[in-house]
């Protein structure tokens, strides 16, 4: 047995994010092992949850992953964890379609119980409806105990644990309304600033927690059976590739699994775009997603990378770019004003950030007897100076057919999508 649970919110900006950094952090201060989990897509969440706890998290996701494979996932990285904390998408039942991909959905496949996050700071013996109602809205999600956020005093908290000992829910504690803890956005989710920086607020939050939330009663009234990691067929590899894989500040969004499907099938070696002068030898190019807009200046003037990726597209060589790795492989990137930087030039491409607009949303994407599944999450705006060829049809959550592009040119296949082929080890057939 193990403390084990998912942390949720009736909706996004109830705390959930800062809270879930606090415990980890304050968890592994105390000499624990603790494993953390992110439901759904997101990158950032979870580098963020590696820098607090000293572990790598895990992304959890039901639309992009069969239930097999997440459940597997599940017990692998949580075997040798004295605690595993897992972090909820948005609202509890919000899922792509109704519940599918929602936090309330992976709490029922791994039976783990729901630490409900609620902001409080408008609110007083009035959250005890509310949670009543995620209490027994679906009865195969169980609620073991709520947290308050954005608490402003102990006299407020009172009024907040009467509701939930008259509803019948553990009261936990709270998360007082501070600052000092506030966690900055940006344009792509929660924002990624300098570990000094994060290491301040998320140490900020561990002590705040540690005073105010019972912990002790947390990690007893969660205790879950530990998973069983099944038995796993272990075969040589099909083939076997070099790898190049782009990794620094301006290209990171990767996902554990995809980069472990990737060692299973050759040698993989990371590059900078930013910093490195010439592309490694490799069969495969992975050029993931990130932040390249925001270092357009140091990516345009590395004339002798860009030069050597083009040579090797030109070639014939094999690439995946998704996103920011497809809008680094285009003709110009321009920043928010308009000013355009010149990028790679393999694709007939212009991207631009200047009227930024949110295009998001999950993908399946057909192509021939192969689907990939993955999401698309982006501010940018992208047109067309030639004629790119696109394959596949590209489907959202619900069925219906969307305009995302997949272009192939030559060996190159780019995508605004990030796709997920952790588990799907025919994915190269795409070339």
């Amino acid at each position: 047995m193990k403390p084990q649970f998912l942390i949720a919110a009736p909706s996004s900006h109830s705390g959930k994010t800062t809270l879930t950094l606090g415990l980890l952090r304050l968890l592994y201060n105390r000499g624990l092992k603790v494993q953390p989990f992110k439901c759904g897509p997101d990158y950032i969440d979870t580098k963020h949850h590696g820098l607090a706890a000293h572990s790598q998290s895990i992304n959890l996701d039901t639309f992009m992953m069969s239930e097999g494979h997440l459940r597997s996932l599940y017990a692998k990285y949580s075997e040798g964890a004295d605690v595993v904390i897992t972090e909820g998408v948005m609202g509890l039942f919000d899922g792509a379609d109704r519940m599918k991909g929602s936090s309330a959905e992976i709490s029922i496949l791994l039976d783990l119980p729901v630490i409900l996050v609620v902001n409080a700071k408008a609110m007083a013996y009035s959250v005890a409806p509310l949670i009543y109602g995620f209490m027994h809205f679906n009865p195969q999600v169980r609620i073991a105990g709520v947290i308050f956020n954005f608490v402003n005093t102990e006299s407020h908290y009172q009024f907040l644990k009467d509701a939930c000992e008259d509803i019948g829910v553990t009261p936990l504690g709270y998360v007082p309304a501070s600052d000092d803890i506030k966690i900055p956005s940006r344009h792509l989710g929660l924002a990624i600033s300098p570990e000094h920086d994060y290491n301040t607020i998320i140490e900020r939050a561990a002590a705040h927690i540690s005073k105010t939330v019972d912990v002790e009663q947390l990690l007893k009234i969660t205790q879950r059976p530990v998973p069983q990691v099944p038995a796993q067929t272990i075969l040589p590899p099909a083939r076997t590739l070099e790898i190049a894989v782009a990794m620094d500040e301006a290209f990171n969004f990767t996902y554990t699994e995809n980069l472990e499907m990737l060692k299973s099938l050759g040698e993989v070696t990371t590059f900078s775009p930013l910093y490195d002068f010439m592309l490694p030898p490799t069969d495969l190019l992975y050029l993931a997603g990130g932040y390249p807009e925001l270092f357009l200046e140091q990516l345009s003037s590395n004339l002798t990378m860009r030069t050597s990726i083009l040579d090797y597209c030109a070639k014939g060589g094999k690439v995946i770019a998704e996103c920011g790795g497809m809008m680094y492989l285009g003709e110009t990137l321009a920043d928010s004003t308009g000013k355009e930087y010149p990028m790679v030039g393999f694709l007939g491409l212009k991207t631009t950030m200047k009227d930024a607009k949110l295009s998001l949303g999950y993908r399946d994407v057909e192509m021939g007897l192969n689907r990939f599944k993955g999401h698309e999450f982006h501010y940018s705006g992208c047109t067309e100076t030639e004629a790119l060829p696109k394959i596949g049809k590209v489907f959202n959550a619900r069925g219906k057919e969307v305009t995302t592009p997949v272009y192939r040119k030559d060996n190159v296949v780019a995508s605004y999508i990030h796709f997920y082929w952790g588990e799907n080890p025919n994915w190269l057939q795409v070339f």
